[in-house]
């Protein structure tokens, strides 16, 4: 499988094409204003970090201020100090991978391998595999719970949701999840997962304590990206081809906002604490920040080319987007005089 973004689509290519299901999905009001405008002075771009060949999946350990950013060109994962923006190590995994996702209270760091069908465990504190879990067909998405020590992982191509135990490192159950399913998020404070149905132009909503879906959400046009805000229960979708952030009230599994961004948004994370949402949009080569307040693109910034994996370090405000296109992963934090 090769995984590369393209005229304003994330473009799978295997031995089977896929492609976006026609049509957009029922959406609510526009929030007003919400167009991508000029370059603003909010956020910068404080530093540049090379990294291996098409970086993909970034994810932060606020508690170690370390970042890992998957390359799916290489096969490998790259590991950023975040005190230094340095690269401090390069870990071997399968073949493509594709997401990351890192559990802060065991520093266990999971890569998702979508040519190989597995799923590689990474020891934070020795940058070491320790373990790799045989996963469904074409793995690219995981989502962790720290609050259960439990992985969700979306396998694109089995229309299903693997779910691992942090603590014995198999597989504890498989859930359906059609229409292609590609990015995960967990809420550790309500035990539900959300899932991104990209041919379905649909969340899935999954409960942690059944592990089965409780509901499904229509959102935009192929959404590739979810995040969610634990302290005010709001999930967010990057919808690839309908240019926008779907905001979604945990509470009731409404839209309750649909916000413009740049064309081919594909990457979404959120910052509890400031209440800030941050779009990676890779036909832009930007990132839109949103406030979680207004649900209004507050300010715009311009990155590397291709930018699709983005995550935050929710200790220090630093964003970091991983530049497919230029083999970067660009340093984001507030604009100082």
């Amino acid at each position: 499988m090769n995984s590369t973004w393209r005229a304003g689509a994330l473009i799978i290519t295997a031995a089977a094409a896929l492609g976006p299901a026609a049509g957009e999905g029922a959406a609510a009001a526009w929030a007003a204003g919400n167009s991508p405008g000029p370059i603003t002075a909010g956020i910068c771009v404080k530093s540049t970090v090379a990294v291996g060949r098409g970086p993909f999946g970034a994810a932060v350990n606020p508690r170690t201020n370390t970042i890992y950013v998957t390359n799916s060109h290489a096969g490998t994962v790259s590991v950023i100090n975040g005190a230094t923006n340095t690269v401090e190590a390069t870990i071997p995994v399968g073949s493509d991978p594709a997401a990351v996702a890192a559990d802060p209270r065991t520093n266990v760091i999971y890569v998702t391998n979508a040519d190989s069908g597995t799923v590689s465990v990474i020891n934070g504190a020795t940058n070491t595999v320790v373990a790799t879990i045989p996963v469904g067909n074409n793995p690219l998405g995981a989502g962790v719970d720290p609050a259960t020590s439990t992985i969700y992982v979306s396998n694109g191509f089995s229309s299903r949701v693997s779910v691992i135990s942090g603590q014995t490192n198999t597989v504890v159950a498989t859930i359906h999840a059609g229409g292609f399913p590609v990015g995960v998020a967990a809420d550790p404070r309500t035990n539900t997962v959300y899932v991104a149905q990209a041919a379905h132009n649909a969340i899935s909503v999954i409960s942690g304590t059944t592990n089965a879906p409780v509901a499904g959400i229509r959102v935009g046009s192929w959404p590739y990206a979810v995040t969610v805000n634990p302290r005010t229960d709001t999930i967010y979708t990057a919808n690839d081809l309908g240019g926008t952030v779907s905001v979604i009230s945990g509470a009731t599994n409404h839209v309750i906002a649909t916000v413009k961004v740049g064309k081919g948004p594909v990457g979404v994370t959120s910052n509890p604490r400031a209440n800030t949402i941050y779009a990676a949009s890779a036909g832009s080569n930007m990132v839109s920040m949103i406030s979680g307040t207004t649900n209004h693109v507050i300010a715009t910034v311009k990155v590397g080319k291709g930018p699709v994996g983005i995550t935050v370090d929710r200790q220090s405000s630093m964003i970091y987007v991983a530049n497919s296109g230029s083999d970067t992963v660009s340093v984001l934090a507030p604009c100082t005089k």
